[in-house]
């Protein structure tokens, strides 16, 4: 039997399981897809223990850093966000990558974007570092960072520089987010749903919106966005997009897609009761 895994902390509710273990079955592969605990300083010590069976893994809060630094092969895409959601074993080691960038990219896709020149991003965590690369490969070209605090930017900023985006960081407290999206092509949220309760009726005049956060559903942007109109992707499509790409890199087959997003909305209405 092969093994698998998504690592982080916590991580009893990560869906990862669901969708992966669908997608082996539907493979015809006696694979097993399991969660493990770990905080960012267990990272060397997990991989470094794991015996040939294991094929790879998927890496969430906080590993995603420690997993980059700890593999003998990096994507130039997982370079450039600075974190590696995917490790895969290889003969010589561990090969990571970002698929976070691939649930991007799908989420966006899904809805009808099909490139644009201007994008927003609201926050500059580890997510938005992944959105920059994805607006890179969506071919837009420029982007405004609307941030709380201007000094955690940086990481964001340098991402952007090495995928060739344009970045302009703007004080979140101070800046007309109204005007701001409204002049967007695509916006996409990062921060927590109780932070966007006052800014979601602006965020919503963006053509395009992609809210990475899926729970409690409907966040307060999902609502305002399905209220305006706009196209709405959530971070349900995005997890969903970027297990594919992992699925595909663990097996080297196609990922069963509809067979994963069945499983999904499955297991979501079996916890909604």
């Amino acid at each position: 039997m092969r093994r698998a895994a998504v690592i982080g902390s916590p991580i009893e509710h990560s869906l990862s399981p669901v969708l992966h273990n669908a997608a082996y079955a539907a493979l015809g592969l006696d694979w097993e897809y399991t969660r493990l605990e770990c905080a960012e300083a267990g990272v060397p010590a997990l991989v470094s223990s794991l015996g040939p069976e294991w094929a790879g893994l998927s890496c969430t809060m906080p590993t995603k850093r420690a997993a980059l630094a700890v593999a003998s092969s990096v994507t130039d895409r997982a370079a450039a966000v600075g974190a590696a959601n995917t490790l895969v074993r290889t003969e010589s080691g561990w090969h990571a990558d970002c698929t976070d960038v691939d649930g991007v990219v799908g989420a966006l896709r899904e809805q009808g974007f099909s490139g644009g020149s201007h994008g927003v991003v609201i926050g500059a965590g580890g997510t938005a570092t992944a959105v920059l690369a994805a607006f890179a490969e969506l071919g837009v070209k420029s982007v405004s960072l609307a941030v709380r605090d201007l000094s955690r930017a940086s990481e964001a900023v340098g991402t952007a520089a090495r995928v060739g985006v344009e970045v302009d960081v703007l004080d979140l407290s101070v800046v007309d987010l109204a005007v701001l999206a409204g002049a967007s092509d695509v916006l996409v949220s990062t921060v927590p749903a109780q932070a966007t309760v006052p800014l979601a009726p602006a965020l919503a005049r963006a053509p395009y919106v992609l809210d990475v956060i899926y729970h409690p559903w409907p966040t307060p942007v999902a609502a305002a966005v399905q209220e305006s109109g706009a196209r709405l992707a959530t971070g349900l499509d995005m997890l969903l997009h970027q297990a594919f790409g992992q699925v595909e890199q663990f097996t080297g087959m196609p990922a069963p897609q509809d067979v994963m997003r069945e499983a999904l909305a499955a297991e979501l209405a079996r916890r909604d009761g």
